[in-house]
């Protein structure tokens, strides 16, 4: 096994038990045989005193140089560490209180449940993987033989089209990796209601399972209220407020076919489809139409795509979300509430909170924060990972 040996001073992180070792960190690579590692290869870490430190995964292109498998260098790295791994993951899964009101879950997630660039969604009797580092697509097939055995989920479809592949010098892929069976309409329920996820070709993996608790909330905040859910994808939020007793819900949404998504979810479930008219619209502008109309609302849902994946997109970012959040704020009645997030990597909760009381002096309005949100327990943050802990939300009420 070839060795990374760190440079002096940088093994902190490590020591820490930090996953991520940056290619500025190392010194030099030794081993029996010349060359660097391959792509995928697990490597040993040692300090410049030669402490060993962990085992991990080598990624030649990425700037992240190495990924954490394991802070035990007697662990062996092979098929039975990822059949350990899944299991244990998907035992916490179904421990969870979530697991009695829904039948999709997040089962891996990354770094967090220590399978550095492994995310594995379940809707229903479908699984959804994403390999996303060179380490997790070396042990592709290992990991697939392991969830399959965990779960006894037959269909295995695999979502390994995100950016950050480029990053590992990964190319793009998609498809069934095991079993095959129509998905592009995997009907699931979450708590109660009844929803259609297009596994195949939606955002991410096909819904947003980080938002399932906060859905709940929503639903319990909506009854009498005007709500407008913008950037509503398929409607997660739109139907949580309906069901919620909310007396009317504008969903606005720039992709048609989201929406027909989300029309789909609305028949599949016994609600009034009187109080509610889906919008396909730039949230930006038609934010702006609504305020010059002079329309009201008691209740706004700010949920938008990830403006900010790194801290150097954070400043471009921060003035789309001071955008949509001032013209939130507009038209908020006195006495309403803004639910506002980002999932921006780029972006910490601090800079988000400033973020929006920037916009709520910019619109003239007195508000405060009365909850904060974050992802369902399904998305665990290691305490040595903050990196994972993406999901940032505020309630916000405008007095």
């Amino acid at each position: 096994m070839k060795t990374l040996v760190l440079k002096a001073g940088r093994d902190k992180s490590v020591k820490r038990r930090h996953p991520w070792i940056f290619s500025g960190a190392v010194e030099r690579v030794e081993g029996v045989t010349a060359g660097s590692p391959g792509s995928g290869e697990t490597v040993l870490l040692k300090s410049a005193e030669g402490k060993t430190l962990a085992l991990a995964a080598y990624s030649p292109q990425s700037q992240i140089r190495a990924r954490v498998w394991s802070f035990d260098p007697g662990v062996t790295i092979k098929s039975a560490f990822f059949e350990t791994s899944i299991a244990k993951a998907v035992r916490l899964r179904a421990a969870l209180p979530a697991a009695r009101h829904t039948n999709a879950l997040r089962l891996v997630h990354g770094e967090s449940d220590g399978l550095p660039g492994l995310v594995v969604d379940r809707y229903a009797d479908v699984l959804v993987a994403q390999f996303l580092s060179a380490g997790a697509e070396h042990w592709r097939e290992a990991i697939l033989d392991a969830l399959a055995a965990a779960t006894g989920c037959e269909a295995i479809y695999e979502r390994s089209d995100a950016e950050v592949r480029a990053l590992e010098g990964l190319e793009p892929r998609a498809g069934f990796a095991r079993g095959n069976r129509e998905a592009r309409r995997c009907p699931i329920i979450e708590h109660g209601l009844n929803f259609r996820v297009d596994v195949e070709a939606g955002q991410k993996t096909g819904f947003f399972l980080d938002q399932r608790e906060n859905r709940q909330r929503v639903r319990a905040l909506a009854e009498g209220r005007e709500v407008l859910d913008a950037f509503s994808y398929t409607g997660g939020f739109s139907l949580a407020a309906l069901a919620g007793g909310a007396k009317h819900v504008t969903a606005v949404e720039s992709s048609a076919e989201a929406l027909e998504v989300a029309r789909e979810n609305l028949a599949a479930n016994p609600l009034d489809s009187s109080r509610i008219v889906f919008e396909k619209a730039d949230v930006f502008s038609y934010q702006r139409l609504l305020r010059d109309r002079g329309r009201r609302f008691d209740l706004v849902v700010l949920d938008p795509p990830k403006f900010a994946p790194t801290a150097a997109q954070a400043k471009n970012a921060a003035r789309a979300y001071k955008d949509i959040n001032l013209m939130a704020l507009k038209l908020l009645a006195p006495g309403g509430l803004l639910a506002t997030f980002s999932c921006s990597g780029g972006v910490s909760a601090e800079l988000f909170q400033s973020i929006v009381a920037g916009a709520a002096v910019d619109a003239g309005v007195d508000a405060r924060i009365v909850e904060r949100f974050g992802a369902a327990a399904d998305h665990p943050v290691a305490l040595n990972f903050p990196e994972g802990d993406y999901l940032k939300g505020l309630l916000v009420l405008r007095t």
